[in-house]
């Protein structure tokens, strides 16, 4: 059986990047339970749970109580310090200001939303589906990870602006509409082509999900671009807790494409959230209804996948003119036939979805699930974003 010391001092190699001490040291490691068939059961206590560098973690906690000898697996729980270690643990590192929380600590709900493909409308639909949210009470914040093809600042009507960074050195979002919104666009010439390889991509969204304050929001929507590559993969390694929102149209060329996206989805470990079938249709100024892109493609998609249909979005002609506007159409247009549809998506969203932040969906006291063990990659390397 594999020795409980021995793990402890692996574990000790393990270290918190923003607190930059040993877990083991901190304290931070609950309980090493060991047995004879060699599974070793680890919960680790973190600040809180909200914080994208549990992941890190994750992975290194598996990684070092692997080196040693008898080891076969590793399951690792997380549970949350309470109040008063969080003082004892203030008090040991001579901080008066607290301990690191987390950029998505007081965030609820992360919903990537993707295809797999371009074209089938989901920048649209993301900045409608976030005004439509917004109408129903939330706070919502929008992340442009489209990093190549950035265009929700233009149909929020913030081409131009660059954001400001507060007295912690966090950037602060642009909003709009009430909605909070963050975009490469905003850091680069207006309408520049960025051109980077995966490593810089990668930098720049932990960048967004790190030193972006957004503070307390209900939901945190991400604009996937087309594909299932280095941006989905990223995404996938900093958010395990999202869920992925899939677009696609009618049909059936798209819907075989977006059925990839859900592979990719699954092979990361990201849960599906539900379909929306957009262009469902072209809704004519008199009511008259064309389905130029078929039928049936999200059902189909939604009962394969074993997931809920949340909505079918006609293509109507104010959709597109308010998205060249800079005004999504649900806050100028309520009665539209698209945005009674979003409008209808965001209820299903809502009704799904839970209403607390995600450190306070992990009480201390109740048993913490067990996260999926991811492979550890070497941090990549590239330019910082230029500050405001």
């Amino acid at each position: 059986m594999p020795s409980v010391d021995d793990i402890r001092t692996a574990l000790a190699r393990v270290i918190d990047p923003e607190l930059r001490a040993s877990i083991v040291e901190l304290g931070m490691v609950r309980s090493i339970d060991a047995h004879e068939n060699g599974v070793v059961d680890i919960t680790v206590s973190l600040t809180t749970p909200g914080c994208p560098i549990r992941n890190h973690f994750q992975t290194s906690v598996v990684k070092e109580a692997k080196t040693v000898e008898g080891v076969t697996h590793v399951n690792v729980t997380f549970d949350v310090l309470s109040d008063t270690e969080k003082q004892g643990l203030q008090q040991k590192l001579g901080r008066s200001g607290g301990l690191p929380s987390g950029a998505l600590a007081q965030v609820a709900n992360v919903l990537c939303i993707g295809s797999g493909t371009g074209g089938v409308g989901k920048s649209t639909l993301t900045a409608n589906l976030a005004a439509a949210l917004t109408a129903e009470g939330k706070k919502v914040g929008v992340l442009d990870a489209d990093v190549w093809g950035y265009s929700l600042p233009r149909m929020f009507g913030l081409g131009g602006q660059r954001p400001p960074v507060s007295a912690t050195r966090k950037i602060l979002p642009l909003e709009a509409g009430g909605v909070k919104v963050m975009s490469i666009g905003f850091f680069v010439e207006e309408d520049s082509a960025v051109v980077w390889r995966g490593p810089m991509l990668h930098k720049a969204l932990t960048q967004f999900l790190e030193d972006v304050d957004w503070g307390e929001l209900d939901y945190l929507l991400v604009y996937l671009p087309p594909g299932t590559g280095d941006v989905s993969m990223t995404l996938a390694q900093l958010l395990p807790q999202a869920q992925f929102l899939i677009t696609t149209t009618p049909q059936a060329t798209a819907q075989k494409v977006a059925r990839r996206a859900a592979e990719m989805a699954k092979k990361v470990n990201l849960e599906i959230g539900g379909i929306v079938e957009n262009m469902s249709g072209f809704v004519t100024p008199d009511g008259q209804r064309f389905p130029i892109f078929g039928e049936g493609g999200g059902q189909e998609l939604a009962d394969e996948l074993d997931v809920p249909l949340f909505g079918k979005i006609p293509l109507t002609m104010p959709l597109r003119e308010q998205a060249d506007a800079g005004v999504p159409l649900v806050a100028t247009d309520p009665d539209d036939p698209a945005a009674q549809a979003i409008r209808s998506v965001a209820r299903g969203i809502i009704a799904i979805t839970p209403a607390q932040p995600i450190a306070l969906q992990m009480a201390p006291e109740a048993p913490a699930a067990t996260l999926p063990i991811v492979e550890s990659k070497p941090k990549p390397k590239g330019m910082s974003l230029p500050m405001a």
